[in-house]
């Protein structure tokens, strides 16, 4: 090729924007091939499949979470804290010990290594592997709600709820505690609340089951018939980071339509004042 035709040619190809490699006829566009995009984690299907899928007996999937789980096991396999069998998008109780054993190699300890992810440690598991989205953060532990300890997600779930009924929610327990050995450990981390029913209503009563429904708690109205306590709501905050695995096992049973109790009956919560499953970040969507 002249050196005129060549000189007009590249003239011609660089006015379109691209690079010409060594001048044997390859041309490449500016910039190069697209970076193939990492996968993506969802940390809320992460967060429900952490609570869902360690009760269940066999290796279920929860539907929508594997994708995300897959990636979290795989990079938890990578890394040597998952053996390969256990990469299987079920985040059963071999994930949950991974995972913490994981958070305990970056220094967490306590609630913060419980095995279930936390935006920061999920992140850097992830580094160079997937990007997360959809982070969850129960915020500060020491928020109050109406005097009683609960983490700054819960209290503004609780705000939510109370929003949408004429009369107050009132707490009889919160979180962070076992003064109440009642409870079975569901209150000794974030997430789980008593709500106080004594002036209300049987039909209030059931509204306000709903009303906490509504807005991301697993929500039960008890009676004395079914353990050593008054009347009273027990609520968990579905995919709080910092639940204790009672707590979270109770998400499970919600999810299933049981009763969140040891003998895991069917819920006998009312038709009319139950709610589609959902939590506090897709209900705020």
């Amino acid at each position: 090729m002249p050196g005129s035709e060549l000189a007009m040619n590249l003239s011609a190809v660089l006015s379109r924007g691209a690079v010409v490699f060594a001048l044997v006829g390859v041309v490449v566009p500016f910039g190069g091939p697209a970076a193939a995009a990492l996968p993506v984690v969802d940390m809320e299907q992460v967060m429900l499949a952490a609570q869902v899928d360690p009760p269940k007996s066999g290796t279920g999937q929860t539907p929508g979470a594997a994708a995300s789980v897959l990636e979290v096991e795989r990079a938890l396999s990578a890394k040597g804290f998952l053996a390969s069998g256990s990469v299987d998008g079920h985040y059963g109780t071999s994930t949950v010990t991974a995972y913490a054993a994981w958070q305990r190699s970056l220094g967490y300890s306590g609630l913060d290594a419980n095995g279930y992810p936390g935006p920061s440690s999920l992140t850097t598991l992830g580094s160079g592997r997937y990007t997360v989205t959809r982070p969850i953060s129960t915020g500060s532990r020491t928020s109050s709600y109406g005097g009683e300890r609960v983490n700054a997600r819960t209290r503004d779930m609780l705000a939510a709820a109370d929003a949408k009924l004429s009369w107050s929610i009132t707490l009889s327990q919160g979180s962070y505690t076992s003064a109440n050995p009642s409870s079975a450990g569901t209150h000794d981390a974030g997430g789980a609340v008593d709500v106080s029913v004594a002036s209300l209503s049987t039909t209030q009563r059931w509204q306000t089951v709903q009303a906490l429904r509504t807005v991301g708690f697993a929500a039960w109205l008890r009676n004395p018939s079914q353990g050593d306590w008054p009347y009273h709501i027990h609520a968990v905050a579905i995919s709080d980071t910092d639940l204790a695995t009672g707590a979270a096992n109770q998400v499970h049973d919600y999810y299933f339509g049981k009763n969140g109790l040891a003998n895991h009956a069917a819920d006998d919560t009312p038709s009319a004042y139950r709610v589609a499953f959902i939590w506090w970040e897709k209900y705020q969507r």
